[in-house]
């Protein structure tokens, strides 16, 4: 018997019966190779979406436990056909929530983070020849409340159970063939990468790539868990997402990443004292809302001007704890814009070349767009530019660094 594979199959991967029944193909020809599966399912094409859509037409503020309990009940199906599916096709298959197996969690609804994994009964399963389906996405508490692992979390199932299992590869099935220099919908030319690192994908994911979620790389590169990317549709080789190597660095810029999910907020005429920053962002992290750009003008007064982002999701909780911590802290007021977005580039390769930001500015500039924020770090630069923009942005920047097909 062949070692342990783990494989993830996404939304798009399983929109109908016909897509369910070309995955159970796909998870039977492993098994014929030898290899003992435990595959990970999310629920069907944009079902998720349409839970929450129900959601939100019985209230606008929808209890959170409530949501998860809701939103949980698409993986259930996705699993229990996949298993199915298999079974039509001659071979033993078992479904499991994400609370039958025992991925216990804390009890953050609708973000929660996974503590413990029992594998007793998976293993189990395995040894006895089944294929073991997992609902991705969700987990529970230990006072067996139904949690959820955030967007994406499916993701996130696979890696924890690669590595409570000790799986020999993790597999990613989606609808693209792996990781891009971009987003090929906006810019055309776009390449697939054979590989990259755990630290630019972290990266990529985080700035806006739709590929994997940034928790699931996290935790890949904290247990070296190689990630192979592909496409469910086709059967070539995709990305693979693992440690850094010297050839990796030797390209400067890895990809281009574009997010407009989001917001700016600016907080006027703060008092130029010392403390007060810490005040109005302590106020923000009690509501767990991440924040990402800041920037504080130079105090020529006596008082200061501040602005920072959000996810454009978030925007509406931040307004409210920051007009209420403006006014606490005696600022002049508050304003926002919606109608921005972050064009980021990334790179193993920027630690050692000098002047990749003077090159995404000019980019910038010859396309007469105008930079309102920038953030760096040491494989990174981001700016915020006018969302009207931001496709147009991405391809300029990706025929600068020559990201293109060759």
């Amino acid at each position: 018997m062949r070692k342990l594979i783990v494989q993830k199959y996404g939304g798009s991967s399983i929109t109908d019966i016909k897509k369910i029944k070309n995955v159970a193909k796909r998870v039977v020809s492993y098994k014929k190779k030898g290899y003992k599966l435990v595959v990970v399912v999310s629920a069907l094409g944009d079902t998720t979406d349409e839970l929450l859509g129900l959601a939100h037409k019985v209230t606008k503020s929808p209890s959170e436990r409530e949501l998860d309990m809701l939103v949980s009940t698409g993986e259930q199906v996705s699993v229990a056909l996949l298993a199915m599916a298999i079974h039509k096709l001659g071979y033993e298959a078992i479904s499991f929530t994400g609370a039958q197996v025992g991925i216990i969690t804390d009890a953050s609804h609708t973000r929660a983070r996974i503590l413990n994994i029992n594998t007793k009964r998976i293993e189990e399963q395995l040894n006895r020849g089944k294929i073991v389906i997992v609902a991705g996405f969700q987990g529970v508490t230990t006072d067996r409340d139904i949690t959820t692992l955030g967007r994406g979390g499916s993701d996130l199932t696979s890696v924890a159970l690669s590595k409570a299992l000790g799986a020999e590869t993790c597999e990613m099935y989606t609808d693209v063939e792996g990781v891009y220099t971009a987003d090929p919908k906006i810019a055309p030319g776009a390449r697939k990468l054979s590989k990259i690192s755990y630290e630019e994908m972290l990266e990529l994911a985080s700035l806006g790539a739709q590929v994997l979620q940034p928790r699931s790389v996290e935790m890949a590169k904290k247990f070296n868990i190689p990630i192979h990317v592909r496409s469910s549709f086709l059967n070539k080789k995709g990305t693979i997402i693992s440690k850094e190597v010297k050839a990796m660095e030797e390209i400067i810029v890895s990809g281009v990443t574009v997010n407009k999910d989001e917001a700016k907020i600016t907080i006027y005429d703060v008092p130029d004292k010392p403390g007060i920053a810490a005040r109005i962002f302590k106020d923000i992290a009690n509501k767990n809302i991440n924040i990402d750009m800041i920037v504080q003008n130079i105090s020529r007064t006596g008082a200061t001007d501040i602005s920072f982002t959000v996810f454009g999701r978030d925007l509406n909780r931040a307004l409210t704890t920051v007009r209420e911590a403006s006014k606490k802290v005696k600022a002049e007021g508050v304003s926002y814009n919606k109608e921005i977005a972050k064009v980021s580039v990334i790179g193993l390769g920027m630690r050692s070349h000098s002047g990749i930001a003077a090159r995404m500015f000019n980019a910038l500039a010859r396309n007469k767009i105008n930079i309102e924020m920038i953030s760096t770090s040491e494989i990174k630069i981001s700016c915020v530019i006018k969302k009207r923009f931001a496709d147009k942005a991405v391809r300029a920047i990706h025929k600068e660094f020559g990201l293109g097909k060759k």
